[in-house]
C-alpha cells in the first residue's frame, strides 16, 4: 500500500456527520454536505490546472469501488490524459454508438418490413419470420448487428436439433436460415448499423467451414402403399363414414398433400369447369396451382354437405378444419383393421412401415411412371418445380388439360377399374 492513500474506513465514513471534505489520499475526497449525504471526488492536477471529478454517492459507489476507480485515473493523469475529459469523450462516443447501433432481432423487423413487397406470399412472409424467430432471434437476438461474427452464425447453424444439430438434421431449414440472415445483415450494412463483410455468406465463408447442404440432407420418404395394393386399400376405405374418410378419398383421387385438401374451400371449387383452383398462398411452392377433377373427384364432392357457416370443403365436426391427424387416423384404423383380421395390413414395401396420407403421392408418382406418363406433367400433377429455373421461366403451360386424362386414368386404378397388368407405354409428345 502506497504512503498517504487509503486513508479512510467504512465505519469512520458512516459516523461521520460533519459537513466538509474527508481525504483518502491520492485525489480522492468524501464530501459530505450540510444535509448528510456522502458523494466522492477526485482531485487532480494536470498542466498547472487543478479541476475536481465527481465519482457518484457513497451510498451508490462503496469505499473499494471508489479507490478502484481512483487509481485508474490516477494512471490517466500520468500518462498525460486529463479524466473528465476522456469520461466526456467516452460518453459522447456511446450516445453516438447508441443512436448508429441495432439489435439483431430488431434488425430483423425492420428488415422485414422493408421487404413486404417481395414477399411471394403471405406464407412466404410468415415462413420467412417464423424461421427467424424460431432458430436465429433466441440465439443472436440480443446482439448489436455490428458484433454478429461468422462463430456466431455458426452457433445459429449448429445449435442442437434431433440429437443433432440443426444444419445436419433439418439441412433445407438451416440452409434457407442461413439465407435469411445473410439478407438481415446486408440490410444492416446497408443501413448503416454495421460494416465489412457479411459473416452469413456462403461463398469464400461458411462453405469452407460447414458440409454442402446436399452432402448432409436426409431425405425422409413417407411410407407408401405399392400400386397393387392400393385398389384393394382405396375400395376399403370408400366403405368408411366421415369426413376425414371422404378427405382422404378425395386426397387420393386428386394426389394432393394434406395441408391442400384439408384447407379447401368451396370458393377454389368449379363443378361446372371440373376444375379445383388452389391459390398459391396455401401451396408449398407458393403459387397457383390447378386440379383437374375426374368424375370420381367430381362423385365426392357432390356428395357432401354443405356446412352453414363454414367455408371448408371438409369441415371438422366443430368447425373449422379438419387436423392433418384426422386423415393419418383413419389410415391407422383401416391398418389395425387388417392386421386384426390377421392380415399383414397396408404397409410400405420397402420399409415396411404402415403407408400414411403424403405417401399415397409416391404411389402415384410411381404409377405414372409405369403408365409411361410424361416425367413433367406428372410433375406439374404433384405441384412440384419441374425443371431448371430458365425451363420454368419460359414454360407458361401447367398442362392442366393433358393431366385431366391421366386423372382420370389414375381414377379408374384406384377404383379398380385398371390394373397395373394394364400399363400403356406412352411417349412424351404423345400424351
Amino acid at each position: 500500500m502506497a504512503s498517504g492513500i487509503h486513508r479512510l474506513s467504512d465505519r469512520q465514513i458512516k459516523a461521520h456527520k460533519q459537513r466538509g471534505r474527508l481525504s483518502d489520499g491520492g485525489g480522492l475526497y468524501l464530501q459530505v454536505s450540510t444535509w448528510g449525504t456522502k458523494s466522492w471526488e477526485f482531485r487532480f492536477t494536470l498542466h498547472g490546472k487543478t479541476r475536481t471529478m465527481g465519482l457518484g454517492q457513497y451510498e451508490l459507489v462503496p469505499l473499494k469501488k471508489a479507490r478502484e476507480e481512483a487509481e485508474a485515473l490516477r494512471q490517466l493523469v500520468r500518462e498525460g490524459n486529463d479524466p473528465i475529459e476522456a469520461r466526456n469523450a467516452a460518453k459522447l462516443k456511446a450516445q453516438i454508438e447508441a443512436s448508429t447501433s441495432i439489435l439483431f432481432k430488431d434488425a430483423v423487423e425492420k428488415c422485414i418490413a422493408r421487404k413486404e413487397g417481395e414477399f411471394r406470399s403471405d406464407r412466404h412472409r410468415k415462413n420467412w419470420r417464423r424461421s427467424m424467430d424460431a432458430y436465429a432471434v433466441p440465439v443472436i437476438g440480443d446482439m448489436n448487428v455490428a458484433h454478429v461474427t461468422t462463430q456466431d452464425i455458426l452457433r445459429v447453424l449448429n445449435q442442437p436439433v434431433d440429437d443433432g444439430t440443426l444444419w445436419e438434421n433439418r439441412t433445407e431449414t438451416a440452409s434457407r436460415l442461413r439465407g435469411r440472415i445473410e439478407n438481415v445483415l446486408s440490410w444492416a450494412t446497408v443501413a448503416g448499423f454495421r460494416s465489412g463483410d457479411n459473416p452469413a455468406r456462403w461463398m469464400g465463408n461458411l462453405k469452407e467451414l460447414l458440409p454442402t447442404p446436399s452432402k448432409v440432407a436426409k431425405v425422409t420418404k413417407q411410407p407408401a402403399l405399392s400400386q397393387a395394393d392400393l385398389p384393394k386399400w382405396f375400395a376399403d376405405m370408400r366403405k368408411r363414414d366421415g369426413m376425414a374418410a371422404r378427405a382422404l378419398e378425395f386426397l387420393t383421387l386428386c394426389a394432393s398433400r394434406s395441408g391442400e385438401i384439408r384447407g379447401a374451400t368451396w370458393q377454389e371449387i368449379d363443378l361446372d369447369a371440373r376444375m379445383w383452383k388452389i391459390p398459391g398462398a396455401r401451396m408449398k411452392m407458393e403459387r397457383d396451382h390447378r386440379v383437374p377433377l375426374s368424375d370420381a373427384a367430381i362423385a365426392v364432392l357432390e356428395a357432401l354437405p354443405r356446412i352453414e357457416g363454414s367455408d371448408y370443403v371438409f369441415p371438422a365436426v366443430r368447425g373449422g378444419a379438419l387436423s392433418d391427424a384426422a386423415l393419418s387416423a383413419v389410415m391407422r384404423r383401416m391398418h389395425a383393421a387388417e392386421l386384426k383380421a390377421g392380415r399383414k395390413g397396408w404397409l410400405d414395401p420397402d420399409s415396411g412401415l404402415p403407408a400414411v396420407p403424403h405417401g399415397l403421392r409416391s404411389t402415384f408418382r410411381v404409377w405414372t411412371a409405369e403408365r409411361g406418363y410424361d416425367h413433367h406433367m406428372s410433375e406439374m400433377a404433384l405441384a412440384h418445380n419441374v425443371g431448371s429455373t430458365v425451363e420454368r421461366a419460359y414454360q407458361r403451360s401447367d398442362m392442366v388439360e393433358r393431366r385431366r386424362a391421366m386423372m382420370a386414368d389414375w381414377a379408374g386404378y384406384c377404383r379398380g377399374e385398371a390394373t397395373a397388368d394394364n400399363v400403356v407405354q406412352l411417349h412424351a409428345g404423345a400424351v
